[in-house]
């Protein structure tokens, strides 16, 4: 077995460049890896946040409401006049992050596009890349991978509606994703001065559609927006106070797999507890919807639930020219529940699910994205590692979570069509459990994603260092495990598996991030439930990056002293 000081000597190659891509950079090299690598296909760094991506309007918009790492403060909006996080504050914190973390060029290699990964014939794996600029082809060769691609940056378009079935049908306007926004937006605005009636359809009714719709909007472009359903959200009269959005007190009124606490136990598992629970997220739902004045007969009502689902943007208490005050006032014209089936062939016009036909100068699919990991694996290395999605194991029915807070949940698609995923923990592919030389973060669907990654990022330190951890016995037991986890998956978020790819949902904790970071952190023997309290003031004490920044040291120090055990 490799000493650490071996493994720190060996190569680590990141993939992606992205939130998780430089947390995981930032934490390898301070535990002394010597030889750690990113490659980006983009031109600069912060994933869904880089530069070329972003475009005006979009906003952080997460339940949390805060993102950021232990070692890096993120400082206030550059716009004064708005609360919360936008697109180049994101960008621009990323930057910063790696220019002090990751000055070193050497250890980000831009504009580098992964063809393909695969196990090499000895050991550690074969990365074949091609530089962007010069078109050159190479093959790349790690000690150990880290998968930090994400979830949202391969555009899922579906073939009826892409630009290339848009030429053939005839229709004469632009067709772009909602990714490509910030590439057009100047077209857009150019022919709405020079096209009588231009319009904008946008499919979807997910958090880009939204920001798209109303950034459009407040320009004066004419903006239809057609969607089954549309994101759920959180808002309130006035600003919550940090006690209640900031804390552990959402994410214990959501439950967890696992019960830890008297107050959880009591709130999922009794009579009463289950009906304070669902009365508590009902209310929610109510007071949402009248804070932002939706009306019983709004198609904004057609959306995900907060409690079953995963797609919850927050808002506040609202904004004038938010997207459903826009919506409100009628400025943003909404057709729901419906599909867009088609191009109708006059060359204007495209065909709804329900037989209705909407004229469109510019097509905006917000479709959302599909797996960063298919093209990049041959279908015998996924199988090898078991990264892909499969049906529901035989004995996941033996896991039934008979939660009282859990009754009337809503109707779900059958479970042979709900696959998943074997990843250990969302981290490693079960099969791979004892190789300890690959790894994915970033593919953990969560609301504090900056909190989740830094702790994940450790997660994956010690078990690249072989450090002493609680891990499955065997890729037996971590497949069990990792069956269980997706038995609760389909059970807490019925159809959510549907929504999201595999690429950023190798496990859902969206509303019980907390808890489920205490279960890596246990993983790895340090304390959990770091943000203190006694037992009445625990579930509102304010969870901040600054109780993980110390997480290094105390590894550290959990090492030495398993290894003084041992002498």
């Amino acid at each position: 077995m490799s000493t650490q000081t071996s493994v720190r000597r060996q190569s680590v190659g990141i993939v992606g460049a992205g939130a998780a891509g430089l947390i995981t950079a930032h934490i390898l090299l301070q535990d002394g890896f010597e030889h750690v690598q990113l490659l980006t296909r983009d031109r600069s760094v912060g994933g869904v946040w880089e530069r070329r991506r972003i475009y005006p309007g979009v906003a952080l918009n997460n339940v949390y409401g805060e993102f950021c790492f232990s070692s890096l403060p993120m400082p206030p909006p550059q716009d004064p006049m708005r609360k919360r996080l936008g697109g180049e504050d994101m960008c621009a914190y990323m930057e910063k992050f790696a220019d002090i973390f990751l000055a070193d060029p050497s250890k980000i290699r831009f504009e580098t596009e992964v063809l393909n990964i695969r196990r090499a014939a000895d050991s550690g794996w074969e990365v074949e890349v091609e530089d962007l600029r010069s078109k050159v082809k190479q093959v790349l060769v790690y000690d150990r991978i880290v998968l930090c691609t994400g979830g949202c940056s391969e555009p899922s378009v579906p073939e009826s509606l892409s630009p290339d079935t848009a030429v053939k049908a005839g229709f004469h306007g632009l067709v772009c994703h909602s990714s490509e926004f910030a590439r057009y937006l100047n077209r857009i605005l150019q022919d709405q001065k020079a096209i009588p009636d231009y319009s904008v359809l946008v499919v979807g009714g997910g958090k880009s559609a939204q920001d798209i719709s109303a950034f459009l909007t407040r320009l004066g472009v004419k903006v239809t927006v057609v969607f089954e359903k549309t994101d759920a959200f959180l808002a309130y009269p006035i600003e919550l106070p940090q006690c209640l959005r900031k804390s552990r007190f959402l994410p214990i009124m959501a439950s967890h797999s696992e019960l830890r606490t008297r107050l959880e136990r009591f709130l999922h598992t009794t009579w009463l507890g289950g009906k304070i629970t669902r009365a508590f997220w009902d209310f929610l739902t109510w007071s949402s919807y009248k804070s932002l004045n939706i009306p019983e007969d709004s198609p904004l009502r057609n959306s995900h639930s907060l409690f079953w689902g995963i797609r919850t943007n927050e808002e506040g208490a609202g904004k004038k020219d938010s997207f459903h005050a826009l919506c409100n006032e009628g400025k943003i014209k909404l057709v729901a529940p419906a599909r867009v089936v088609k191009y109708t062939g006059d060359g204007e016009s495209l065909l709804l699910s329900n037989g209705a036909e909407v004229k469109a100068s510019a097509v905006i699919l917000a479709t959302g994205f599909g797996s960063s990991w298919t093209n990049i694996f041959t279908r015998e290395t996924a199988k090898e590692l078991g990264i892909g999605r499969h049906p529901p194991l035989a004995d996941a029915e033996e896991y039934v979570w008979d939660y009282t807070s859990f009754r009337n949940p809503p109707s779900s698609n059958p479970r042979s069509q709900e696959w998943v995923s074997s990843i250990y923990r969302g981290i490693v592919p079960s099969r791979n459990i004892h190789r300890r030389d690959f790894a994915i973060n970033g593919a953990f669907f969560t609301t504090n994603n900056g909190y989740a990654f830094e702790v994940m990022a450790h997660w994956i330190s010690s078990y690249f260092l072989g450090d002493k951890m609680r891990l499955p016995s065997s890729p037996e037991e971590a497949a069990k495990l990792a069956g269980k986890n997706a038995a609760w998956m389909r059970r807490r978020f019925p159809e959510m598996l549907l929504w999201v790819n595999e690429s950023y949902s190798s496990d859902l904790a969206f509303w019980s991030w907390p808890q489920a970071m205490d279960d890596l952190l246990e993983d790895m023997g340090l304390p959990i439930m770091r943000s203190g309290g006694n037992w009445l003031t625990w579930p509102f004490k304010i969870i901040t990056p600054a109780e993980i920044k110390n997480l290094r040291e105390e590894r550290r120090a959990k090492r030495e002293a398993d290894l003084n055990a041992v002498n």
